[in-house]
């Protein structure tokens, strides 16, 4: 095996050749966004650049780095992963994209788990290389953080599934060509036990997907409305009444990965550019916060050296992810609340200069509390499957779905 520093050097140089060093920018305007903010087609072209950029690692061997050679990995291990991603960050990309991320990191690995050789051979090389992209059909509007309540319906009927129902807060699902679903398919049996998991074509007559505007401005989210949606026996993922364990295992990959783009929203170097441009460096409150952001990231490096050092001993991934999903969460929370004290009354006029754009921090940072599981869902996990608190209690237990009150 390649050792790392060879890996680096080489790495390097193919970077050099393929992409442009990234120039030193004003932090105070560059984008602290959580979530797109950007017109249909521009997202779209936006997609097809990180899609491109991932088809070129992917070829050259950077794009599945962890992954087994029989899906066009490297076979290398998560400290080559991780030093081409520090070495990646030196270099201009196209950035990412939530719908290629999910589909390489959350989707691609699930199917692998639990895929036949057919789903495998058909979606997971694909899936990798940002051929196909892949939504996740989980959440329902009866059913957000209580996901196996979910009510979405799934029929045997021959050869064939036929789903009724709606799910919501898709992200990306307007630009996926498949959907990892997850429906009810017995409805006597209690709530966890009765779902199964399909890969649905969004191509599949039935299926109408609907962008939801944000109050941050863009439309990353999406409704998407079932209606006599056939799907063959074919495109089951996993054991028919073992979708909970299909979706706990889609949710680990989504928890271990939270967080991975530190970038994401903007953080300590972003808040002083800001303050030093507003003269606001002096001000007690401001400085207090700049130091407080200061800690918290440095307290998530620590945590993510330590989550590395345990995936190179072997450790498998655990509920630690919960807790970093949930310090993750709450970062985003904490750089909101920094951003309006150095903003003041900035934050709600836009007086024509760029830190208004603080704004889309402040309004997209909060769905991030909710996704991949809600801050309480987080705590409960952590509280039981960490701490080793006893179960909260659940009056549903090992009762059939169809008795469970709506």
């Amino acid at each position: 095996m390649t050792s790392i520093d060879e890996f680096i050097a080489e790495a390097r140089e193919w970077l050099e050749q393929n992409a442009t060093p990234r120039q030193d920018v004003d932090a105070s305007r560059a984008s602290v966004s959580v979530f797109h903010d950007l017109p249909a087609d521009e997202e779209r072209a936006l997609l097809d650049r990180v899609c491109a950029w991932q088809r070129r690692r992917f070829d050259a061997g950077y794009g599945a780095l962890t992954w087994p050679e029989s899906d066009g990995g490297a076979g290398l291990t998560p400290a080559h992963e991780e030093a081409f991603a520090e070495l990646e960050r030196e270099f201009d990309t196209p950035g990412q994209h939530e719908l290629a991320s999910v589909s390489a990191h959350l989707i691609a690995p699930t199917i692998d788990l639990f895929g036949t050789p057919e789903q495998r051979r058909h979606l997971v090389r694909p899936l990798l290389r940002g051929d196909e992209l892949a939504c996740q059909l989980f959440s329902e509007p009866s059913a957000g953080s209580d996901l196996a309540g979910l009510a979405t319906r799934a029929e045997r009927r021959g050869a064939n599934w036929v789903v009724n129902g709606q799910k919501v807060w898709s992200s990306g699902a307007q630009f996926a060509g498949w959907g990892e679903l997850i429906a009810r398919t017995d409805p006597d049996a209690p709530k966890h036990r009765g779902l199964t998991a399909f890969l649905l074509p969004m191509d599949t007559p039935g299926v109408e997907v609907r962008p939801l505007r944000q109050m941050s401005g863009g439309a990353s989210f999406c409704e998407v409305f079932l209606d006599d949606v056939r799907i063959p026996d074919e495109w089951r993922l996993g054991e028919v009444g073992a979708g909970w364990k299909v979706t706990l295992a889609t949710l680990g990959f989504e928890r271990s990965h939270s967080g991975a783009n530190t970038e994401l929203g903007g953080g300590y170097r972003h808040l002083v550019a800001t303050a030093r441009r507003l003269g606001r460096l002096n001000d007690p409150d401001v400085r207090r916060g700049l130091a407080d952001a200061w800690v918290q990231e440095k307290l998530g490096e620590l945590a993510a050296t330590r989550d590395r050092e345990a995936r190179l001993d072997g450790a498998e991934p655990s509920a630690i992810g919960s807790l970093r999903k949930l310090a993750w969460a709450q970062k985003l929370k904490q750089v909101s609340e920094i951003a309006a004290t150095v903003l003041g009354n900035r934050l709600i006029a836009d007086t024509g200069d760029e830190v208004y754009q603080w704004t889309e921090h402040v309004l997209g940072a909060p769905g991030y509390r909710i996704a991949g599981g809600s801050d309480e869902i987080q705590r409960n996990i952590i509280a039981e499957r960490i701490l080793g608190l006893p179960t909260e209690p659940r009056a549903d237990k090992n009762v059939p779905w169809r008795d469970i009150p709506r």
